[in-house]
């Protein structure tokens, strides 16, 4: 079975370096081959509708939308229901391959075999 690393990033804008950190870790797991999951909570809720990545700055830091567009066709990226209803969110407007799934999914996936998880 190959490893899988989950990561639920709660951060936003509000929390930018923590908020990079979470999608650099992520999309450089994709990059080396790793299953990933990135599950977009709170803030970071946001990024999963169009153009709200390339709204997202932080200095020295790699652009945000490049680093979603890995994560979406090299891994899952998932928003959280609770999160997405609380912003008037729906499956229609977010971005192409960003699923909408709530805590038993989460849960299912973190104790899978071979799974590490990271919260940011």
């Amino acid at each position: 079975m190959t490893k899988q690393l989950v990561i639920k990033v709660t951060a936003g804008a509000d929390a930018p370096e923590r908020c990079s950190q979470a999608f650099t870790v992520a999309a450089v797991a994709v990059a080396s081959g790793v299953r990933v999951s990135l599950w977009l909570t709170g803030e970071s809720s946001w990024f999963a509708l169009p153009g709200k990545a390339a709204e997202f700055e932080l200095p020295h830091a790699a652009p945000l939308p490049d680093l979603l567009d890995s994560l979406l066709a090299g891994g899952a990226v998932t928003l959280c229901t609770q999160c997405a209803a609380r912003r008037g969110i729906t499956q229609d407007d977010v971005l192409d391959g960003v699923r909408i799934a709530g805590a038993q999914v989460f849960v299912q996936e973190v104790m899978e075999e071979d799974v590490r998880a990271l919260v940011y």
